[in-house]
């Protein structure tokens, strides 16, 4: 089941995307204060959240799809730890879905098969013709732009 428009399941795994789930036992999770807006109560509540996963040492993901994680996210990654920060809201319980739903959208990106390569092609006869024939019009136009030859 799903809440919220989020990709947590039940019991607080988090769905990548069909057949790759994070499990609860694999996120950290981590509270402080947050600097949004919240009122008299900002400075009392702990509802900024920084969900942690280890991605290096995830039993998740099949070892294809964790060296592309790796690799995608090099550039997020802390000894192999990915750490997502939420804080937009002034609620705790919010600022955790938002965190997971974070997750689970940076891990969809990261183990996204690559594109397909491109096959290079010819362009064909009648484009060429039709390219050639533009510019000897514009070539044309330009040179009966010139002054009038005496």
């Amino acid at each position: 089941m799903k809440r919220n428009d989020s990709e947590v399941t039940e019991n607080g795994d988090v769905e990548v995307r069909k057949g790759v789930t994070i499990p609860e036992t694999e996120l950290g999770w981590r509270f402080s204060r947050s600097s949004g807006p919240g009122g008299q109560s900002v400075n009392t509540t702990d509802s900024r959240v920084e969900l942690t996963f280890d991605v290096a040492g995830t039993t998740a993901l099949s070892d294809v799809l964790k060296s592309r994680a790796l690799e995608r996210l090099s550039h997020r990654l802390v000894d192999g730890v990915l750490t997502v920060a939420a804080s937009e809201h002034k609620s705790q319980w919010r600022n955790r879905e938002a965190a997971r739903t974070r997750l689970a959208a940076l891990l969809r990106d990261a183990i996204a098969a690559p594109p397909r390569q491109r096959r290079p092609t010819k362009p064909s006869k009648n484009s060429v013709r039709r390219r050639l024939d533009d510019k000897k019009r514009r070539g044309e136009t330009k040179r009966l732009r010139g002054r009038p030859e005496d």
